[in-house]
């Protein structure tokens, strides 16, 4: 038998005082109710109604097992609305992967009023700008730059990531300022190892797009390493342009080339496919799209 649909039976029906009443709020016949409490007395071994053509009442027994059994049904209630709960609320670790320099100065800007809206949900953030694989290592999330190449992955667009070409006032004063893309190869130029164009910096310029191969003193897997040495003048930087913003506004690194506008790079939201997305991921696509969705992700 079902212990728990028996010990509900027996509970409303001691409560409404009759089988009848017990079965219209159960949704059950009163001879159904009848015989839960039946099987529930037979399980027991024990009498826990005294039932008459007018009456019932309850048994010693019986009077001693409704205590037991309210506290019973009050916590499987409990339960069910804290399971019910978990399906409606956020709550719980959700892994994120971003680039460095996007995880930390756009994405960590943003983050403390996620955490706010979402106060049961805690944030692992891991920057790297190597391509990470989502499901082997665990993430829930991946902030990729370029075109999404994995098959299986939803790829949500955001707003392109975009760039700037800079250099500090010395090394400016030292060597002079390009007029074009082509006058970079005679320049010092500070290198990013994950660059996806490798060797070859683009632009869009007034007679359209540009490309230029350089040569690099220096080749770095961190822009902000790449900062540091930019702003000692050892050369030109080209890196996402919230890395430099604040070196820019501080006269500390200076634009060059204003006329031509380093190519800008596309950026996704990836994350697996589920019928059934949990709410702390769901809340989290949510958002990101709504601080750095694009026009194309826009609705």
């Amino acid at each position: 038998m079902d212990r728990l649909s028996g010990m509900e039976a027996f509970a409303r029906a001691v409560e409404t005082g009759s089988f009848s009443a017990a079965g219209e709020m159960l949704g059950l016949s009163p001879q159904a109710v009848g015989k839960q409490v039946r099987l529930l007395e037979e399980h027991l071994g024990v009498r826990l109604i005294h039932r008459t053509t007018r009456r019932q009442s309850l048994t010693e027994a019986g009077r001693d097992l409704y205590e037991r059994v309210r506290l019973i049904l009050a916590e499987v209630e409990a339960v069910e609305a804290a399971a019910a709960r978990s399906q409606t609320v956020p709550r719980g670790q959700i892994r994120v992967n971003a680039p460095v320099t996007f995880g930390a100065y756009d994405l960590a800007r943003v983050l403390p009023a996620y955490l706010a809206t979402c106060p049961e949900v805690d944030v692992e953030l891991t920057l790297s700008d190597r391509k990470v694989d989502l499901i082997e290592e665990g993430y829930e999330v991946v902030f990729r730059v370029g075109p999404p190449v994995e098959s299986g992955l939803i790829a949500r667009p955001l707003r392109p990531m975009d760039f700037a070409l800079c250099a500090a006032p010395s090394y400016l004063a030292a060597r002079g300022a390009p007029r074009q893309p082509a006058d970079l190869k005679q320049h010092e130029c500070l290198g990013f190892a994950y660059m996806a164009t490798g060797d070859q910096w683009r632009f869009l310029g007034p007679e359209g797009p540009e490309a230029v191969e350089v040569s690099y003193r220096l080749l770095v897997n961190n822009g902000q390493a790449l900062l540091t040495a930019a702003l000692a003048g050892l050369g030109l930087l080209l890196q996402p342009t919230a890395l430099v913003r604040d070196a820019v506004a501080a006269g500390h690194l200076v634009p060059v080339l204003p006329a031509y506008r380093p190519v800008s790079r596309p950026m996704h939201l990836l994350y697996a496919p589920d019928r059934r997305i949990t709410p702390k991921l769901r809340s989290f696509i949510d958002f990101a799209l709504a601080h750095f969705a694009g026009p194309a992700a826009a609705g």
